[in-house]
């Protein structure tokens, strides 16, 4: 073996010639797969209170709606400020029952609820949002290419809301008015069926309930557009457990009508951003199976009836799309103006304990501590002047592993144990880009501010975080929040195994660890610090800000609302715990955040308004001197001046000439 290839004493020999940050993507890649195909044989015991959380059907319905008839249209309200919109058959006759229909978005016809009228029943027609993208964006700021169910979904996943969950309010709010106190069927087609089958399972006044062209299993539900995603429903809420729920009223199951849409409308001159996701009829042998796990009598699989055609002509299901679009982003956004209150809400009389296990497990998503055996693979990678580097592979779970470099100083006395930096990279990045540097980019961004770090005598570990490969690490986002997790219940995972790691090292101080990273690093420096106490102190570079504004904003054009970053949705985030939330969690250890003046992500007033929380809590705890930030003249890059200061301090380690 070569000298430039032997290892770190104590460890194997890393002899691997892959792209271990790819490897690590396609790793747990592997692993949310095997979880997905597994999380029906143990899937929990749904409720219906559980349903309507993760649906978000949580909001109180306007009581006692008034419908208005507007040419030949019925409106209603449903919830503060939001409408549904539909058509009323009328029968000829005398009325014999009363039916809901809920039509596919794109549908442009319903057979079902002409045949129901004729038949004798007051039918219901609510018509959904569409799939279009005509009015998803700001004329103002941006249009974007995202189908109006994914503009809406970005806005309210954030804030514990989901447009299905929205329409089923729609569905019951149209009980309240159309069918009180009477027994009511509902049918609902493709996107519609969807809608139906979790209204009626919620709601016991639906009596008889169609599913057409939507039961199925779920486990492919991250290849279908992200406004299907469900956080945790491959964990109890699969098809078969929401049909369980409706029982003993009846179910009527048809497979046929599912609806076919091949992506999002293609990016095009000054629309862009969608997330990718297909519709495609389910394997019809996959239906049966989930069927068969129902396992009750009340629900039967019929043949395509209710999609026959029927004379006359077809129903007019044109609605004014740019106002139902409208009115659900208001009502989104409403939800974020009120999100700071409903924080504090949250948060009153909650110990950070609580409020920890809260971020980790409902916002984020939890995984089992590390199972592999500590087996830490590592071959040298620099020698420069005043270090030497090591690549490490560190395993965490199967397929999973944590990847990185440790630069240790060449001036290391025997015995001598020294304070740590753990040095992130940002979307895109590779531990080398903070150390050499391949290009001008790369040197500007991150300013070589591991090897900075390693020649002022800091021992400086360099991780590879999973947030590379654009859309390989960003289906990882799709796989993994139906099973309740985020990218972050790894990352923080890799970054518990590495502080069990680096403790293990004769010359570290375990109890000198800070965190430093910049941009996606630094989104690293707020979530994971937050929970993991083995970091000593946090710096959030070129990424704190008001976050939920960040992510949910139609107003700023730097809003994740008109970018690709849909990996960044976490679940009630903005009622729960936000970024000076998560800094509360991070005290009484050293906090820091550094902020370019020009950084396009955000702007000073934005994150000068978040920060003014974090320092009053900190000098109100009589702590005030541990907790900064540093505005400097440049843009989204390190900058390496104050943060360094901080960290000589903090850490206890002298600053050199």
């Amino acid at each position: 073996m070569t000298a430039v290839a032997q290892p770190l004493a104590g460890t194997k020999p890393l002899q691997r010639d892959d792209d271990l940050a790819m490897e690590m993507v396609a790793g747990i890649d592997r692993y949310l797969m095997r979880e997905t195909e597994a999380a029906a044989g143990k899937r929990g015991t749904p409720s219906r209170a559980g349903l309507a959380r993760v649906y978000g059907v949580v909001d109180a319905r306007v009581p006692n709606p008034q419908p208005q008839n507007i040419d030949g249209r019925v409106r209603w309200p449903v919830l503060d400020g939001l409408w549904a919109e539909g058509i009323v058959l009328k029968p000829n006759g005398r009325r014999k029952g009363k039916t809901i229909v809920l039509p596919d978005p794109d549908a442009s016809d319903v057979p079902e609820a002409r045949r129901r009228a004729d038949a004798g029943d007051e039918v219901l027609v609510i018509v959904l949002i569409d799939r279009r993208d005509t009015w998803s964006g700001n004329p103002s700021v941006r249009m974007t290419n995202q189908p109006h169910r994914e503009w809406i979904h970005r806005q309210l996943f954030p804030a514990g809301r989901h447009i299905i969950g929205i329409e089923v309010q729609k569905v019951l709010s149209a009980i309240d008015w159309f069918a009180a106190g009477e027994d009511v069927s509902l049918a609902g087609y493709g996107e519609g069926g969807l809608v139906a089958m979790v209204a009626a399972a919620l709601d016991d006044r639906i009596t008889r309930t169609l599913i057409s062209g939507a039961f199925e299993p779920r486990e492919n539900v991250w290849r279908q557009p992200i406004y299907r995603s469900v956080w945790g429903q491959l964990l109890a809420h699969g098809d078969a457990e929401i049909v369980r729920l409706i029982a003993p009223r009846e179910v009527r199951i048809e497979p046929a009508g599912y609806p076919a849409i091949q992506g999002p409308s293609p990016e095009r001159e000054g629309r862009r951003g969608a997330a990718p996701g297909n519709l495609a009829p389910p394997d019809a042998a996959d239906v049966l199976r989930e069927f068969e796990r129902i396992g009750t009598a009340n629900a039967r699989m019929a043949p395509a009836l209710s999609t026959q055609a029927v004379p006359g002509p077809p129903l007019d299901l044109s609605i004014d799309q740019q106002t139902a679009v409208e009115e659900m982003t208001a009502f989104a956004q409403r939800l974020i103006r009120e999100s700071e209150r409903t924080r504090r809400e949250f948060a009153a009389g909650k110990d950070a304990a609580s409020l920890r296990k809260y971020l980790w497990e409902e916002v984020l998503g939890k995984l089992p501590a590390p199972t592999e055996p500590m087996e830490v693979e590592t071959r040298a990678a620099y020698d420069k002047p005043a270090f030497r580097g090591y690549e490490a592979v560190i395993p965490v779970w199967r397929d999973v592993f944590a990847y990185g470099v440790l630069l240790v100083p060449k001036d290391l006395k025997p015995g001598e144990r020294r304070p740590v930096v753990v040095a992130q990279h940002g979307l895109n990045g590779r531990p080398q880009y903070l150390i050499d540097p391949p290009d001008a980019r790369n040197e500007t961004v991150y300013a070589r501010y591991a090897a900075k770090l390693a020649e002022r005598g800091f021992i400086v570990y360099v991780p590879q975080n999973p947030y590379i490969g654009d859309e390989q690490f960003r289906v990882l986002l799709r796989k993994a929040p139906p099973l309740k997790l985020s990218l972050f219940s790894f990352i923080i995972g890799q970054h518990q195994r590495t502080l069990e790691w680096l403790a293990t090292l004769p010359f570290v101080d375990p109890k000198r660890i800070g965190f430093y990273g910049l941009s996606y690093g630094g989104k690293t420096a707020m979530r994971v610090p937050s929970l993991l106490d083995g970091y000593a102190l946090s710096i959030c570079s070129g990424d704190f800000n008001e976050w939920v504004w960040k992510i949910t904003s139609v107003t700023e054009p730097f809003s994740y609302m008109f970018t690709q970053e849909y990996d960044m949705l976490e679940w009630n985030l903005a009622n729960t715990l936000s970024y000076s939330e998560m800094a509360g969690l991070i005290a009484p250890r050293p906090f820091m955040v550094e902020r370019g003046h020009r950084d396009p992500v955000g702007l000073d007033e934005w994150v000068a308004y978040e920060y003014a929380k974090v320092r009053r809590a900190y000098d109100e705890a009589g702590i005030g001197e541990r907790t900064a930030i540093e505005f400097f003249n440049g843009v989204h890059q390190i900058h390496g001046r104050g943060t360094f200061d901080f960290l000589h301090r903090h850490l206890g380690w002298p600053k050199r000439d």
